[in-house]
């Protein structure tokens, strides 16, 4: 609170200002803006490139991963379809197309024996689909496990690929 010095006898000597005080406010508003002033051109990411042109090089097609999973029960879903097991190598060629370099994404219940998840990457190897990843739940578990599916919160998962 600002007082003033001028007036008219000792009670008055300090009587409040009803003005505000805009100099520290300015003040902190030209340390904010050179802050900024510093720290933007550090925000751009990467290294400026003059790339070369290339007329015949075609875009890449975003592909949705294939995901076979093995539930707990045994059952085997390739994507949200379940599916049998001596029909899986047909149907994961089908959705593959011509490219057998894809990665599958295995995914096995921790519950799931695991000779079951064993034998799927077994019969997938065995038909020349090599390029298998398992994937794995990577958050934290809460101390006690949710008991429906409608409880559990969508897994972070990482695809731990092959080398």
């Amino acid at each position: 609170m600002a007082a003033s010095l001028s007036g008219k006898g000792a009670g008055a000597l300090y009587k409040p200002l009803a003005e505000i005080n805009v100099t520290p406010l300015v003040d902190v508003m030209l340390v904010l803006l050179i802050v900024f002033m510093i720290t933007a051109p550090m925000l751009a990411a990467g290294l400026k490139v003059d790339l070369p042109q290339a007329k015949q090089a075609q875009p890449l097609k975003p592909q949705d991963p294939v995901v076979i999973t093995v539930a707990k029960d045994g059952r085997l879903l390739l994507g949200n379809d379940e599916i049998a097991k001596d029909a899986l190598i047909e149907a994961i060629r089908a959705k593959l197309g011509d490219d057998n370099a894809r990665v599958l994404r295995l995914r096995g219940d921790k519950q799931a024996p695991y000779g079951d998840v064993i034998a799927v990457m077994d019969l997938l190897a065995a038909n020349g689909l090599t390029h298998i990843a398992m994937v794995a739940d990577t958050r934290d578990k809460p101390q006690s496990e949710p008991t429906t599916p409608t409880e559990a919160a969508p897994p972070a998962t990482r695809a731990v690929a092959p080398r």
